[in-house]
């Protein structure tokens, strides 16, 4: 049987660098809030334990892949776990990629972690929640707030996660057509890397910002461009470290008023933010299926 899951895109409604670590990992304080919107995987187990891509994205390749990454990554806890599996841990993947490369929505992090999910599920491993984030952290700092699916308030690394519940606005998302790697945004000179830390209670009673945006702007025109044109509309500002930034609005309405007078080069799409990752609602569904 085929399962088809989607892979949501996260913004960081606001995102503070707090410190660097002594191995180079930056301190973040950051709130993380799922969309309604974002990439499809569609899953057919094997039994076989071959794992097979089909879709390959371009520019990307198979070894680096973290749907790959992520799946022979189960696959082997599975095999170290010597129990038995069902399906015998194979899988052929399809992606319908609709987020960005570099574009600050954790695209890859969201691949990574739908793959962990799901074949945990089909497969019927039995592994934890706090199994599979340990593990996701290994291919990316955000995976584990996909795993988990609940809108949350991050520390550490991104990994020291909080639940929250962010009123859920509807969003202009915004793509430059450009690609930015966060080692980039994170190894430059004049980023700001000393916020004081504060409480959550604090940081959301405070204007929402993103150390990183002052950067980004400066670096890259196509983000200044379209941050200078949405904020005459509404609050807007970076994800992540970029390269898509968000409007934020009250209704779907006015966020699609705005996107339809938009200039021809700028390129988005209206979704809601949501406190509960679509992912989570896919595994009642399919649970109730097998």
């Amino acid at each position: 049987m085929t399962y088809v899951w989607l892979c949501p895109a996260k913004l960081n409604l606001f995102l503070y660098v707090t410190g660097q670590r002594p191995d180079g990992y930056h301190q973040l304080q950051t709130l993380f809030q799922f969309l309604n919107y974002g990439d499809k995987l569609t899953i057919t187990p094997r039994k076989d334990q071959k794992i097979r891509l089909l879709t390959p994205i371009p520019g990307v390749d198979q070894e680096k892949n973290l749907i790959i990454q992520a799946a022979c990554l189960l696959q082997k806890k599975w095999l170290q776990k010597k129990l038995p599996c069902h399906t015998q841990a194979g899988a052929d993947i399809s992606i319908e990629k609709k987020l960005p490369l570099g574009g600050g929505l954790g695209g890859g992090s969201s691949n990574a972690a739908t793959v962990l999910v799901a074949l945990n599920h089909l497969w019927r491993c039995g592994f934890t929640n706090e199994q599979l984030a340990r593990w996701g952290l290994t291919l990316g700092a955000d995976v584990p707030v996909f795993i988990y699916g609940q809108a949350a308030f991050a520390e550490g690394i991104g990994e020291k996660l909080q639940p929250v519940t962010p009123a859920e606005k509807w969003y202009l998302v915004a793509h430059p057509g450009i690609s930015i790697a966060t080692s980039a945004i994170f190894s430059a000179s004049e980023l700001t890397r000393n916020t004081p830390a504060r409480s959550l209670a604090t940081l959301l009673n405070t204007a929402f910002t993103n150390d990183c945006e002052p950067i980004v702007r400066k670096q890259f025109h196509e983000v200044e461009q379209i941050l200078s044109w949405l904020l005459e509309y509404a609050p807007s500002r970076l994800t992540g470290t970029g390269a898509c930034v968000f409007a934020e609005f009250d209704t779907e309405s006015s966020a699609r008023k705005v996107l339809n007078i938009a200039p021809a080069w700028l390129h988005g799409f209206v979704a809601q933010g949501v406190n509960v990752s679509p992912l989570r609602h896919a595994i009642s569904e399919y649970t109730l299926r097998l």
